[in-house]
């Protein structure tokens, strides 16, 4: 089942127990019984003596596959089996009274295959118009004897579940007890009947503070706490089958964070796996976007949930947006406990689902706002919060990360406010790269002609908007990068600022972890022994800066792989100094690639404990990558929060030789060929020499 209905089912509980005494209800997570033996064990005994079988959310092999056995044994040995909303392998399982999900279509279900038409010729409508063919399938087998009763049971249980209230969990007991107890369980058909499922808000609003906290108008929706000035308004993307189970204190981390910055929140839901309609009702009004952020909740991909994404129309809703979109999620297969402790972060699955799945949506700023308390007594140890979790939290409850909530919430809040500047006010970083340092290597990148391209971009900059004084030449531009002052400091670029020691020392929070690596301030690394040097050059609101060396140029991967380590005093001062000194806006990275992706840290999934996070901040994070290096691409995209954008990779291809020197090699070739007293060598030596003195390689005069 959905680990996140067990709220839902335990507040049905005690009325079941009033209504069927005896009555045992065990419900076990997939989540939880993945890769855990003793938890598997109990949840394959319960599937052996279950009387009733519900299965439901079982798309994953890793989740399915363990159990399928049992529950393909159990099947015609219980009274019933419900089978949803899963893999085929699973929901062919069904087996209700006379509908057996594992037959060939016939009678009803034959009908209801031809009134659905052809799946696939059929355009992407989303969980609407299902949500619609579900309610009208039990009225339209309502008068039908047989084998369609069975059927229409079969889908008004699946209302019951997509419903997934405590009310609705209650009544799919009673449902299912009623129509299928059998054997000396027989006697409780009957005691009480289920009560029609409740109907809720198919695309709707949700707040904490409103009563009800679900809502079909945006205008229920209540405004800032007092006092609080509107910075800008978020449209936020939530799964509607948290709120129902009411199990959505993740989310109300989430609304908490951003509406302290100023942000207001419209947190929007849609029936199934599209979040289209909830875009097009809450966030767009007579065909202008009126948000000036989205941010996805869910996990998901935008159109498609887990099983499937459909990028195309994913594109195309986010084209009429045009606000920037951030894909953040909870920790859905692991606790926080168990993800604070952990140097991969998020696993595999997760990895995959909540965040390369979303990436091709067009994606960005993947960050973990929430999941699962760990067990009482347990600490997460993701950021120096430490949190702590108790048995009243409920190991099955969603939880907020407040340090993660407060991270997102400070992202988003800078990509509003970036919107909303004007273009002459923006201060932008461009980071220069510098592999291996001391060797003349400044402003290099991967199939980039750095200085001509950064010379075009300046330009470019200047022309829509931005306060940018651009040198007379690329030659200008280089000389003022990499000469000015660098000499007098003994540097490989110009000094742009010197950041003291004393200042240095006062400010960095994380003073403690980098001394114990690179001992005492200011360190070795860009520094006069008073002061540490940030290299660069400002040009109007545009500080073109050139990012320090990591300290392990010989080694480049042992900061990500090596445990411990940390970025030199230069590194995180410079990171600094554009976040707080120079006071970006944003940063674009110019070029593949640097070293602040590869800072240590979690693979994916970052925590406040991790350097990528640490670094950047809140700072908005642009990356100029080249197309043909996806995999690195994907790193800086999912530990620095970058958006990448890509430059093609320059066409190369062999030149070879032109006819002259074409025929002066055959020569040569056939000269090397001879013996050395062969009576040919030395007229074929004469014309070796002609043809060379032909193409001024040699003198014609004298003869060798």
């Amino acid at each position: 089942m959905d680990t996140h209905l067990e709220s839902a089912t335990d507040r049905a509980r005690p009325q079941l127990a009033r209504d069927y005494p005896g009555l045992e209800l065990r419900t076990h997570a997939a989540s939880e019984f993945a890769g855990d033996d003793e938890r598997l064990a109990r949840c394959r005994a319960d599937i052996a003596q279950a009387d009733i079988v519900v299965a439901a959310m079982l798309f994953l092999e890793d989740h399915f596959l363990s159990i399928l056995p049992d529950l393909q044994a159990r099947r015609t040995q219980c009274d019933a089996m419900l089978c949803i909303v899963s893999a085929g392998e699973v929901v062919r399982l069904t087996r209700l009274g006379a509908f057996d999900m594992d037959k060939p279509a016939s009678g009803p279900m034959a009908l209801l295959k031809r009134l659905r038409g052809n799946k696939e010729k059929a355009p992407s409508s989303g969980g609407a118009a299902q949500m619609k063919m579900l309610r009208r399938i039990p009225q339209m087998l309502r008068f039908i004897p047989g084998t369609a009763q069975d059927v229409r049971a079969y889908f008004l249980a699946m209302q019951y579940w997509l419903g997934g209230s405590d009310t609705n969990v209650l009544n799919l007991v009673r449902h299912l007890v009623d129509r299928y107890a059998d054997g000396p369980r027989r006697v409780l058909r009957g005691l009480h009947k289920a009560a029609a499922p409740v109907e809720y808000p198919e695309v709707g609003v949700y707040h904490p503070r409103m009563h009800p906290r679900m809502a079909a108008e945006a205008q229920a929706l209540p405004g800032l706490p007092a006092g609080v000035p509107v910075q800008g308004t978020v449209g936020l993307l939530l799964l509607r089958s948290y709120l129902l189970a009411g199990n959505a204190a993740h989310y109300d981390g989430v609304v908490a964070a951003m509406e302290s910055r100023g942000l207001r929140v419209v947190p929007a839901f849609a029936a199934g796996l599209d979040a289209r309609p909830a875009i097009e009702r809450f966030f767009v009004h007579d065909g202008r976007c009126t948000v000036d952020a989205v941010v996805s909740l869910t996990g998901f991909s935008l159109v498609g949930g887990p099983a499937y994404n459909d990028a195309h129309a994913a594109e195309e809703v986010l084209a009429q947006l045009d606000v920037p979109y951030l894909a953040a999620h909870p920790v859905e297969f692991q606790t926080l406990e168990q993800w604070g402790g952990s140097e991969r972060g998020l696993l595999p699955v997760e990895s995959t689902i909540m965040v390369a799945i979303p990436e091709l949506d067009g994606a960005t700023g993947p960050t973990v706002f929430g999941g699962r308390a760990g067990a009482p007594g347990t600490t997460c140890h993701g950021c120096h919060r430490q949190c702590g979790f108790t048995a009243e939290q409920g190991v099955r409850d969603m939880h907020s990360c407040p340090e993660r909530a407060q991270t997102l919430a400070d992202r988003v809040s800078r990509l509003v406010a970036l919107r909303r500047s004007e273009r002459a006010e923006r201060r932008v970083g461009l980071v220069l790269f510098n592999f291996p340092p001391n060797a003349g290597n400044v402003g290099t990148a991967a199939f980039l002609g750095v200085f001509e391209s950064l010379f075009n971009t300046l330009v470019a900059m200047r022309e829509q908007g931005y306060t940018v004084e651009v040198p007379a030449s690329v030659d200008a531009l280089r000389e003022a990068i990499l000469a000015g002052n660098a000499a007098v400091h003994g540097a490989d670029a110009n000094v742009h600022t010197l950041i003291r020691t004393d200042d240095h020392v006062r400010r960095e929070r994380w003073l403690r972890e980098i001394e114990a690596q690179w001992g005492p301030a200011p360190g070795r690394q860009l520094t006069n022994g008073a002061s540490i040097f940030v290299l660069g050059r400002q040009f109007g609101n545009v500080l073109v800066a050139v990012q320090p060396s990591f300290g392990y140029e010989g080694d480049p991967m042992r900061l990500l792989f090596d445990k411990g380590l940390a970025p030199t005093h230069a590194f995180s001062a410079f990171y600094r100094y554009l976040r707080e000194d120079f006071r970006a806006h944003a940063v674009l990275h110019f070029g593949t690639h640097g070293a602040l992706e590869f800072m240590p840290g979690k693979q994916s999934g970052l925590s406040g404990a991790c350097w990528p996070d640490r670094l950047i901040g809140d700072l908005p994070n642009l990356y100029l990558y080249a197309a043909n290096n996806p995999s690195e691409g994907a790193i800086a995209k999912r530990r620095s929060g970058a958006t990448l954008i890509s430059y093609l990779t320059p066409p190369v291809a062999q030149a070879g030789l032109y006819r002259g020197l074409v025929d002066l090699k055959a020569s040569i070739e056939r000269w090397r060929q001879l013996e050395p007293g062969a009576p040919e060598r030395p007229e074929l030596a004469q014309l070796v020499q002609a043809q060379a003195a032909e193409l001024e390689l040699v003198a014609a005069e004298p003869a060798w």
